[in-house]
């Protein structure tokens, strides 16, 4: 043990001042931070190239998913309403739907007006849940499919547009 003592010890230091002290420790903390804010952007620099042709899907490098080969067909992102019970919610109704377009000239006011549009069929699905939907039954897909087709002419201002639905399914919670 006598001999571990030694090594124990400390050794001066060698800023006898407390001020010399603090500031040649934060020269040293600054000069590290330096340093690893360039490594950091040396690193990002470098990661550049490789990324430069991810982002583009039309290249033909990256394959796109399309749900089916139609060029007529625009899909419409999945939307969800609560299922109330006695005013407590007791589960979610999810409705998958598409649009059959064949106007190029109807599909491109549909894609230009897709927010517009969709925010339409998520404000009637939430009239619907609330008012038709039942845990005990399953929704009517035919009343769906009417009040959706209603509701895209509308927000369209023309008809043209065939909804397709997708895809009707409820989760009960309670």
């Amino acid at each position: 043990m006598a001999s571990v003592l030694p090594i124990l010890k400390f050794a001066p230091c060698r800023y006898q001042d407390r001020a010399n002290f603090r500031i040649g420790t934060l020269a040293r903390v600054r000069l590290a931070m330096r340093f690893l804010v360039a490594a950091a952007i040396a690193m990002l620099l470098l990661a550049a190239p490789a990324r430069a042709d991810d982002g583009d899907p039309d290249s033909g490098k990256a394959p796109r998913h399309k749900v089916t080969q139609s060029a007529s067909y625009v899909e419409v992102e999945p939307m969800y309403a609560t299922i109330l019970d006695a005013d407590r919610p007791v589960g979610m109704l999810m409705i998958g739907v598409g649009l059959d377009i064949p106007d190029p000239k109807l599909r491109g006011e549909a894609g230009h007006a897709m927010p517009v549009l969709r925010d339409a069929l998520v404000r009637s699905l939430m009239s619907f849940s609330t008012t038709s939907v039942r845990t005990w039954k399953q929704p009517d897909v035919a009343e769906i499919a009417d009040r959706f087709q209603r509701v895209t002419d509308r927000a369209l201002g023309r008809k043209g547009a065939t909804v397709l639905l997708a895809q009707v399914a409820m989760r009960i919670t309670k």
